[in-house]
Parts: C-alpha cells; structure tokens; sequence
C-alpha cells in the first residue's frame, strides 16, 4: 500500500507542477549552457535535461521517502524527451520538454492509433463487431498474468470449443541476433518460442499442451501427455525461417500495438479490457469475445466460471484469492 501512495503521490505532483528547474539548474551552476542539441542549438543535452528532472523528482517530490531510478534510454517523441522512470518496483514513462523547463507524468496521443483504438468499449452494445470475430491476447509464458489470462482461454476452449478457432494467443518478445529475448530471460523465451510453434504447426494441440503446462510448467512432461511431435516442434524452433518468422509477426504486431504488458487483449483489432466484462473470469472472457460477433452464437449462451482464475502456475483453475496485475 504505501509503495502505491508513493506512486499515486508522484503522478499527482508531477501532474500539478510546471517546474522552472532549467533556471534553477543554471543558478546551481551558474554558467551558461554550451552544448548543442540534436537540431545543433546551443542548449543542454538530453542527458542534461532528464538527470536534472531525476534530481528534482527525487530531491523535490520524494525527499527521501523512495527513491526515483532512470530505467532505459532516453528517447524523443513529439518534440519531448521521454524516459522510464522505477520507484519501488513500480514503473511508468514521464517526459521533460528539450529546454528542461517543464516535465509531465503522462503524454496523450490525440491521434487514432494505427495499431487499432485504445481501450474504449465499456459494455457489449460499444464492441466493435465482425462476423468471425479474433480475439488476440498478448502474453508471456513465466507472467504470473499472462499465465492467468492462459488458464482463462483454456478453459474457454475446454468448454465451448467452437470459440477455440476466434483466440489466439500471441507473444510478447524481441529478437537479438536471430534469437528470442523474454522479459522473463532465457527460459521463458525458449518457452515462448514453444508455444508459438505449436500453435502455428501443431494447432489441433496446442491448448492440450497448454492447459497442462500452466498447471506447474513442466514442459517436457506436457509434451508428452499432449502426444506432440518434439521432432516436429524442434525443426521450427531451430529453423529461423519458421520458429524466429513466427516470432517476429508476433513481436511486430505487438510493437504496431504498442503492447508493454503480459496479458493485454484485442478484439476485432481493438485493445480492450476485460475488467469492463467482469475481470479475470471464464465467463468475463467469454462474454467479451461473444461480443465481437455481429451475430451472436448459441454457444455462447453457455455460462462459465465466474470465478477469478488462479495466477502463476496452479493445478486448479481458481484458489481463491488472484492477482490481477500485468507483467511489463
């Protein structure tokens, strides 16, 4: 809780203040600047400008009650420099104007996203409908979420099969000299690469393996109990024009969607969230994707479990008490 009020207390000042610490930074120094820019303008340089808005977030708003951490490179969008900042295991991106006299928590593209629209759909009758609806949700497989969203959509497809050819799940991950890097590491890309390749070549199979898999990770075990073809699975993951080329659509959808979390949902190519459906539940879920048809099936009359399934690895589909965060 008190990580949370921290949090929420910086986001708020942060909100509130116009800073003018480029003139407090010279009063410090008390020299005038001399290095050029990007555009070649005499000015600060941007590491400059982001270590004198981690000075005033830690020195100014924190005063030693956390501490604010760069995380990342500095990047420049719309103008604005743009960092990751981490306090206490909580991470959000601010950005500081080039000149160091404003920062802001949060920017807002007021721009439709060409990735497909944010999170807007509140109840059924805003869904966006087609009439083979695509449910897509991004994940990772050591995400205690992701694992969650997984037993979700297993469970979906245990019980309503005909619903199994409207999801899919997709991965979140990058590829550094033709190899999959995870948020997690090298085990859980690996795992990555496993699921992808099953569910490209190995479709009719890949949510026999899943749902075992997601009861306590064992891979080789739920292989075997899935009856899947390992010489077969292994040639896509050591053939970089299958596993890697999977990957890759994977990974650059998620990147044209601006995907940072394990699990996030779209729907007919539209983010959307199933907390507005009922939360982590089967039944939330199924709703939601029912939603997406312009005609809706009989199946989906079908009531499921309304309780919040299990996070991280768990032999049961729900043990009371769940997590409902993201992994990012």
């Amino acid at each position: 809780m008190r990580n949370l009020v921290i949090v929420i207390l910086l986001i708020i000042c942060l909100g509130l203040v116009s800073a003018l610490i480029y003139s407090q930074f010279f009063q410090q120094r008390n020299q005038s600047p001399t290095v050029e820019n990007s555009q070649g303008e005499v000015g600060l340089s941007k590491e400059e400008v982001v270590d004198l808005a981690m000075k005033y977030i830690n020195e100014t708003l924190l005063q030693s009650q956390a501490e604010a951490k760069r995380s990342g490179d500095i990047e420049e969008e719309g103008g604005l420099y743009k960092f990751q900042i981490e306090i206490e295991g909580q991470k959000f991106f601010t950005y500081v104007t080039k000149d160091g006299k404003l920062f802001f928590p949060q920017a807002f593209n007021l721009i439709e996203n060409p990735g497909g629209e944010k999170t807007t759909a509140k109840n059924c009758d805003e869904v966006l409908k087609e009439d083979k609806p695509l449910l897509e949700a991004y994940v990772v497989s050591y995400c205690p979420y992701g694992l969650q969203m997984q037993r979700i959509l297993s469970e979906i497809v245990k019980e309503i099969p005909q619903l199994k050819d409207y999801i899919k799940i997709r991965y979140l991950g990058a590829i550094t000299d033709e190899k999959i890097t995870s948020m997690h590491g090298e085990e859980e890309a690996k795992e990555n690469l496993t699921q992808i390749c099953l569910r490209q070549e190995q479709a009719d199979k890949f949510f026999s393996y899943l749902s075992c898999f997601i009861k306590d990770g064992n891979r080789e075990n739920c292989l075997t109990a899935a009856n899947i073809d390992k010489e077969k699975l292994c040639s896509c993951e050591n053939d970089k024009n299958k596993g890697l080329k999977y990957a890759e659509e994977d990974f650059d959808l998620a990147g044209t969607h601006k995907v940072t979390g394990s699990p996030t949902l779209f729907l007919n190519q539209s983010q959307i969230s199933e907390f507005n459906f009922g939360g982590r539940t089967a039944e939330a879920v199924k709703k939601l994707l029912c939603c997406g048809f312009k005609s809706i099936p009989e199946q989906c009359a079908k009531t499921l479990s309304e309780k919040q399934a299990a996070s991280g690895f768990s032999p049961a589909y729900s043990e009371g008490t769940t997590g409902s965060g993201s992994c990012e």
